[in-house]
């Protein structure tokens, strides 16, 4: 079921309600029937891959609380290769066939292309699985106690605000919020709903708006020139961001509304001075995750100099990987490793140029470099998340660097580059000031009962008005 849905428009409110009238003991029941309803309404039987995965982790998770030693890692092992076995076969098995075929043929030999698997990649499976695995890992470091009861577990994997999209949980910050009783609380549903009303206008207003243009664009890169495809590319900067954050913060306010705290997902990643600091702010449940997961596990920073220069650059080939079976991740990917690696080679040659020219004496010019220089480095990154191939990536990046000309906007597409600007203006003043005033000059907030409702009411309008109602699909349920 999609947040952005008519069926969502009635499942929240419904969920939400009977959630405080059913006694406490059976609230878990209830929630973890909701997020069966709202994972069916896309792909009714693909429920019977999540059920394989809990049962697994569940009996793995109280196995390695039981077990010592070889024993336990066993189990972990265990857990691990069930969790990403399933990713491997929805997910990757066609695309390990197709370069297999393709590398037989590249070779001349002769024999019948390996055969493919027709199906549909499952919404969602990498971010419930990476949750899972969460769980398993946790248990087995002695962060977390095994959880006894199945309906519980079930529900961290299913809890349905985030099981599509995330944020990524742990079980730290979940399984106990299931087990307690959340009061019916007037605060909690209005911080929520606000928290909702937002990222609606992100994913309608701003996302869904810029996507019409960059669909047009990116879908048919032959025809289209320098000018229009760099325009393109800083539309899809914010369209990838406000889908994904709008997606974030509906999750945790739907979640908040009865009583439930989710990770924060984004912090006004475009803001950053750096591309590590890009990556603090940016989908932080995965980054952290594999921050903590894999990267710590490698030796992280605590070892010499080239071996953690290795350690960025697999975690980030990771997961590129982890975003979709093709080369155009795995190069995004490597593009952000590669960064992180030649900021670190130059840091002090960077510090020392900036002391010569006395830059650093003016720290807030510095700092608008800093942001322009990383925002770029960014949305050149994304010319391969977006492309639909690999091919088409370098065709864009050749044009724009080679291929001068007007910006394409025709009058079917005018309104569209309005109503984008319009949407990125509004965005652009609220993250200023929630970056560089937060607390001061509060509208959705405000004391005055009378400038909050306004506010509602304003924001409710620009979302009827300029969003794009039509129930289009958020970005990151690919993966």
């Amino acid at each position: 079921m999609l947040f952005n849905s008519f069926q969502f428009l009635i499942f929240f409110p419904v969920v939400t309600f009977l959630y405080f009238l059913i006694p406490h003991k059976w609230r878990w029941l209830h929630l973890l029937i909701a997020s069966c309803v709202f994972y069916m309404a896309f792909i009714p039987v693909y429920i019977l891959i999540l059920f394989f995965t809990i049962i697994i982790d569940y009996i793995a998770g109280i196995m390695i609380g039981n077990a010592e030693g070889k024993k336990k890692k066993a189990y972990l092992a265990l857990s691990i290769i069930a969790n990403v076995g399933v990713l491997a076969i929805f997910k990757y098995y066609n695309f390990f066939i197709s370069n297999i075929n393709d590398l037989l043929h590249n070779l001349n030999i002769q024999i019948h292309d390996l055969p493919y698997l027709n199906i549909l990649l499952p919404i969602g499976l990498s971010f419930h699985t990476f949750q899972a695995m969460s769980y398993t890992i946790e248990v087995y470091r002695g962060n977390q106690k095994p959880e006894r009861h199945f309906g519980i577990y079930a529900l961290y994997v299913m809890f349905y605000p985030q099981l599509v999209a995330g944020p990524i949980e742990r079980p730290q910050n979940m399984l106990h919020q299931f087990h307690e009783k959340h009061e019916f609380d007037l605060t909690n549903i209005s911080s929520g709903l606000k928290t909702m009303l937002w990222g609606f206008f992100m994913k309608l207003v701003v996302a869904d708006r810029l996507a019409l243009y960059v669909n047009s664009v990116y879908n048919n890169v032959d025809q289209h020139n320098g000018p229009t495809l760099i325009l393109a590319t800083l539309f899809f900067s914010f369209q990838i961001y406000c889908d994904f954050a709008g997606y974030s913060l509906i999750a945790i306010g739907s979640a908040k509304t009865m009583g439930f705290n989710l990770m924060t997902n984004f912090r006004r990643p475009y803001f950053s001075k750096s591309i590590s600091e890009f990556w603090s702010r940016w989908h932080i449940s995965l980054s952290t995750w594999f921050r903590d997961y894999l990267y710590i596990s490698l030796g992280g920073s605590r070892v010499s100099i080239p071996r953690w220069y290795f350690n960025l650059f697999f975690v980030f080939l990771v997961s590129g990987f982890w975003h979709g079976a093709n080369w155009t991740f795995v190069i995004w990917g490597a593009l952000n490793g590669f960064y992180l690696i030649f900021a670190a080679m130059t840091q002090k040659w960077r510090e020392s140029v900036n002391h010569t020219i006395r830059l650093d004496r003016v720290p807030w010019l510095m700092n608008v470099i800093r942001v322009i220089t990383t925002f770029l480095l960014c949305a050149f990154a994304w010319i391969f998340f977006r492309a639909n191939n690999v091919s088409d990536a370098f065709t864009i990046v050749e044009k724009i660097f080679t291929t001068p000309g007007k910006i394409f906007v025709t009058p079917g597409n005018k309104s569209i580059f309005i109503y984008g600007v319009f949407g990125l203006t509004l965005l652009w003043l609220y993250e200023y000031k929630k970056e560089f005033f937060d607390g001061k000059f509060p509208v959705l907030t405000n004391r005055k009962i009378y400038v909050r409702y306004i506010s509602y009411i304003a924001l409710v309008a620009i979302i009827l008005l300029f969003g794009v109602l039509d129930g289009g699909q958020f970005i990151y349920f690919q993966f």
